[in-house]
């Protein structure tokens, strides 16, 4: 078929990006390799996945709660909760600041309260805008609507004391970052170290990546806007 209909298929069919050499970007388009057969497994393989899965996903975002499992790995609450009382041995039980019961590996490392969260350049659908069904302890509700837009994109965030607090897109001389309320000189001075970084990450691969998701930065409010140079 056309190039161009892959890109229609890919949301039918059992397709996998494909690497085509260069370096990971959005401009180009993709290349496709069938899905292999998605075995079927048996309820006491399936359990054992999922109870896998868990384990994996407590490593990178825990503590989380039954709720976020389900939310991550795309099951039912029930589901969810039948995996985490199987492993209730293996996990650590904590109590979250409304009372909600969390789950975390045990012995993994989490800061003290008091730790300062750095400003950081969140990517389009970052893992950390995703991971909970309870999004507040990100991103505040009033926020959640300019980032996640109508079709579900998510777009790259600035992230000012571990919450969302603005937009940003590369841009001609560096990064644009646009923020939904003003933000202190610290703040800015981490987000321009930050926006070095990324330009010269970027450099060598796509620099204006998001470019085609721009449409939506006409839709947003701006109480600043700097433009953060690469250099």
């Amino acid at each position: 078929p056309h190039p161009g209909a892959w890109w229609g298929l890919r949301q039918y069919a059992p397709l996998l990006h494909a690497p085509t050499g260069s370096p990971w970007s959005f401009g180009a388009r993709p290349s496709y390799v069938a899905a292999k057969p998605r075995p079927v497994l048996a309820d006491g393989a399936a359990a054992a996945a999922l109870q896998g899965l868990i384990r994996r996903y407590l490593a990178g975002f825990g503590p989380a709660s039954a709720a976020d499992v389900a939310q991550f790995a795309l099951v039912q609450r029930a589901r969810a909760k039948e995996a985490l009382t199987a492993l209730a041995g293996d996990l650590e039980r904590l109590e979250g600041p409304d009372g909600t019961e969390l789950y975390d590996i045990p012995g993994a490392s989490r800061p003290a309260e008091e730790t300062p969260a750095p400003p950081r350049l969140m990517a389009m659908w970052d893992s950390i805008l995703l991971a909970y069904a309870e999004r507040s302890r990100v991103i505040p509700p009033a926020y959640r609507p300019l980032v996640t837009r109508s079709n579900g994109d998510v777009l790259p965030a600035l992230l000012v004391d571990g919450h969302v607090a603005g937009v940003w897109r590369p841009v001609a001389g560096g990064i644009e970052a646009t923020a939904f309320h003003r933000l202190p000189d610290d703040a800015w001075e981490g987000l321009a170290a930050e926006a070095r970084l990324l330009v010269a990450f970027l450099a060598g691969r796509e620099a204006e990546v998001y470019r085609r998701y721009t449409h939506w930065w006409s839709k947003l409010p701006s109480a600043e806007t700097r433009l953060l140079p690469g250099a």
